[in-house]
């Protein structure tokens, strides 16, 4: 049982890794093109330049 949650735990943290990279290299992409992002927060559309996003 404990190996199944340290490898369920490991592979959170892989996706989670993953995931940060992958927001990063958008936001940079975006950025080095002038582009927006699009969020939503609590069913309310936001749209942030790509330049103001601060990692």
């Amino acid at each position: 049982m404990d190996d199944k949650q340290t490898a369920l735990q490991l592979l959170h943290e892989k996706i989670s890794e993953g995931m940060k990279l992958t927001f990063k290299k958008l936001v940079a992409y975006k950025a080095k093109n002038d582009g927006v992002l699009v969020f939503s927060d609590q069913g309310k559309i936001i749209k942030v330049k790509a330049k103001d996003i601060k990692l």
